[in-house]
């Protein structure tokens, strides 16, 4: 009798520790598993109990049986066949392709050559950029929520569609390759250099309206952004660029081919597109850095080199301006009188010196 009565204790105890383990895993259901999630593969068909030890196996759910026994206590909480899981990425404004592609391998979202293969394809904005060869300048800058089974396509279109809708709210009728004016490609590639130039959103008007003006006037852009962007592309940027990279051959290098570069050198925001689509109208032909990450501008190369004079005694630690010259005080002369002659040959001195200015 005592024998059983210890059995029964026992199996009593068991029972207890049983229930508040389901108990403590009904209230706290989910396990340990990494910080950046897991995705798990429900198959279609599965049961309850298969899905259930499937998400045990997984760290999602602590107990199998607990999470059973919680679905069977609520029915009309019905497990459906889908995906839930979401990663956002987020593309910054400016980024280029290749900066698109490393990031995503490094979120181990997808390789970096699976998103260049499709980034490179023009095809989806064929329709409004005819002349377009790749998706640069169209991957518009935005957070995106990728599921695990998202492919480069999926995401590229989904870039692409962001951009429409941008463009639809800045500029409708551009949408229209037989839009009467300037082509969307160089729009978006103005917007893209006006993107890699100044991060002030004020300024961007201004610097769209400065190339502007340059291009009108044919005078070479002269845009470092753009050597940068073909360095990179060849994987031979180092900076900073230095006098020898402004040599080199590439149709990119605007300081030795006139007008725009064949296309755009990284994904313009919307604050960019708007600053391309409606340049500021001004006289400016210049502009250097003012070392707090805004820019002088300058209407004349005399200004400009003014300009680029006061930012280099900023870097020097110095003031803008230089300090105006100490007026020393003049003797007192007397005054005498001159003869008629002497006056005249002072006059034809003094002439004289006037002509060789």
């Amino acid at each position: 009798m005592r024998v059983f009565l210890i059995v029964v204790v026992i199996a009593l105890l068991v029972a207890a520790g049983a229930a508040g383990y389901i108990w403590y895993s009904l209230e706290k259901p989910y396990s340990a598993f990494p910080q950046e999630g897991v995705f798990i593969e429900i198959p279609h068909g599965a049961s309850l109990r298969g899905t259930s030890h499937i998400l045990q196996q997984h760290g999602v759910v602590r107990s199998a049986i607990a999470f059973e026994l919680y679905a069977r206590r609520h029915p009309k909480r019905k497990m459906v066949a889908g995906e839930y899981y979401e990663q956002p990425f987020t593309v910054h404004e400016g980024d280029t392709m290749l900066d698109i592609a490393h990031n995503l391998e490094a979120a181990k979202l997808m390789s970096a050559m699976e998103f260049l293969i499709a980034a490179k394809d023009p095809k989806p904005i064929r329709d409004i950029a005819p002349d377009a060869k790749s998706l640069e300048g169209f991957l518009f800058p935005a957070t995106y929520n990728l599921a695990h089974h998202t492919t480069a396509a999926d995401l590229t279109t989904s870039m692409v569609h962001k951009f429409r809708e941008a463009v639809q709210t800045i500029a409708p009728d551009r949408l229209d390759p037989l839009t009467p004016g300037t082509p969307l490609l160089s729009v978006v590639t103005l917007a893209s250099i006006v993107e890699s130039e100044t991060p002030k959103p004020d300024e961007r008007p201004l610097v769209a309206g400065v190339y502007t003006n340059r291009l009108h006037n044919h005078m070479l852009l002269q845009c470092d952004p753009t050597i940068v962007y073909a360095l990179k592309q060849a994987d031979l940027y180092n900076p900073p660029l230095t006098y020898k990279d402004l040599h080199y051959d590439s149709p990119y290098n605007t300081y030795q081919h006139a007008g725009l570069p064949p296309g755009p050198i990284g994904n313009p925001g919307e604050t960019s597109l708007r600053a391309a689509f409606a340049p500021a109208q001004t006289d400016y032909l210049y502009f250097v850095a003012n070392t707090q990450g805004g820019h002088f501008f300058a209407s004349t190369l005399a200004q400009h080199n003014q300009n680029v004079a006061k930012y280099h005694r900023l870097l020097n630690g110095e003031p803008a301006d230089p300090p105006a010259a100490e007026v020393k005080p003049q003797p007192v002369k007397h005054h005498h009188t001159t003869s008629a002659k002497k006056k005249a040959s002072t006059k034809k001195k003094a002439s004289a010196k006037q002509g060789k200015k």
